[in-house]
């Protein structure tokens, strides 16, 4: 059993892992549209507003593929969790997992947190600014 518990918790370890970056990756796209709309504020322009759908967009493919390793191990933990205790071998290939990438980065989740930044941008773009 002591093989079966360290391989469950190297994969758990990683799976907090990927959930770390994915909460990371959330506070700094928030913290970086924000800046850009303060940069707008002293500005007339609103070139700043049109820049930050950039960041929103490559934060949320990213957060999508941690979402999407997060599933793969998820599901290699849960293949160990059912074998015995001869059969660990300590593997951590994740070919059998039914996920999608694309569903991973259109999960609910991460379409309401990242379809909130975005329409929150567009709102203030074509209000025309603070």
């Amino acid at each position: 059993m002591e093989k079966k518990m360290k391989h469950l918790d190297f994969l758990q370890l990683i799976i907090t892992r990927m959930n770390a970056n994915s909460f990371l990756l959330k506070g700094w796209a928030v913290t970086l549209v924000v800046a850009l709309f303060a940069l707008n504020i002293s500005k007339t322009s609103i070139n700043f507003i049109k820049i930050s759908f950039l960041p929103i967009l490559l934060f949320w493919v990213l957060d999508g593929y941690f979402l999407y390793q997060e599933r793969l191990f998820r599901s290699v933990y849960d293949e160990v969790r059912l074998k015995k205790e001869e059969e660990i071998d300590f593997s951590m290939k994740r070919d059998s997992c039914p996920c999608n990438y694309l569903a991973s980065v259109f999960s609910k989740t991460l379409l309401l947190f990242y379809g909130a930044l975005v329409l929150t941008t567009a709102f203030i773009l074509f209000k025309g600014g603070f």
